[in-house]
């Protein structure tokens, strides 16, 4: 019987002899891409794969072999979102004064206790807006007015101040976010006129309120911005009460600044933009490593 014996000039010649025992040595000035492709190529060819096999893998594995090891990980892995990398004393700087908004505006120690109990005259606002809402987005809204949440949970840095004046209150904050949760809590912002223009808070002691939410403009700051006037009515300890808050939101990079303004006796716009207009400018500062400079008194 004679004993066929592979072609050396075919393809399965060729897979043969590379799939034989070789010298360990080889060239140290053979090509790292070289290397590696040919290694990936007579794994294939070894294990039994037939010639249009070898000639698929022939085409990709070059490409990937190539990249640079951080290229391999992010074309199979999502890229993290960008951060910021805004300071707590970043933001602590960025916080804008009583200066910045004129008036007769005064400083409050501890704003942040307002969500849990903000008497204001007889009413409790921090009660009148404790509410249930059908609708996912409105409850949200609701859930975050006069808190640090409005755009979400901060990644990174944060800083919050408040001012009072008469019945009305004013709470402004400095944070760093994610990138995209950042765009996205811009994006519900924008959505809130048309989803939740009108809606019932109900439960919790104050009976039904009905709540309107309408865009409002802002000054042209920032990367993005959306402002709005969010307007409460219901009863409190029998009498009528009607609370009236603008809210604004300003995005600079993965950066944020967030206002709520208003009170019993109505939002004062003038006051809302002006917190945007002074506020925006020292974010952009202390990213840019620069100090604020003090608002000059006067300011309108």
């Amino acid at each position: 019987m004679t004993t066929s014996r592979p072609n050396p000039r075919s393809p399965r010649g060729a897979t043969a002899r590379a799939c034989a025992p070789r010298p360990a040595a080889r060239s140290a000035r053979a090509p790292a891409a070289v290397l590696v492709g040919g290694t990936l190529l007579l794994t294939v060819a070894c294990s039994g794969g037939d010639d249009r096999t070898v000639a698929a893998e022939s085409e990709t594995a070059p490409t990937v072999a190539e990249r640079p090891l951080a290229a391999q990980a992010t074309a199979s892995t999502p890229s993290a979102s960008p951060t910021s990398d805004l300071t707590e004393t970043d933001a602590r700087n960025a916080l804008i004064t009583e200066s910045d908004i004129e008036d007769q505006w005064n400083q409050v120690k501890d704003p942040r206790s307002w969500r849990d109990s903000l008497l204001v005259g007889q009413v409790d606002v921090a009660a009148f807006l404790n509410g249930k809402s059908d609708a996912e987005a409105c409850q949200r809204l609701v859930d975050s007015l006069y808190d640090e949440t409005l755009l979400g949970e901060p990644s990174g840095a944060s800083a919050l101040t408040g001012f009072q004046e008469g019945d009305s209150r004013l709470l402004y904050q400095v944070a760093a976010y994610r990138k995209s949760d950042l765009d996205d809590s811009m994006t519900w912002l924008k959505s809130l006129p048309d989803t939740c223009d009108q809606f019932t808070l109900t439960g919790s002691g104050s009976g039904q309120r009905t709540v309107q939410v309408v865009e409002t403009s802002l000054p042209e700051e920032g990367d993005d911005r959306q402002g709005l006037t969010v307007t409460v009515k219901g009863t409190s300890g029998g009498d009528p009460v009607t609370l009236t808050l603008d809210v604004a939101a300003v995005r600079i990079g993965a950066d944020a600044i967030t206002v709520t303004n208003g009170g019993l006796d109505g939002a004062d716009h003038d006051t809302t933009e002006a917190a945007v207009e002074q506020g925006t400018p020292r974010l952009e500062d202390v990213l840019a490593g620069r100090t604020p400079q003090p608002t000059p008194s006067g300011v309108e």
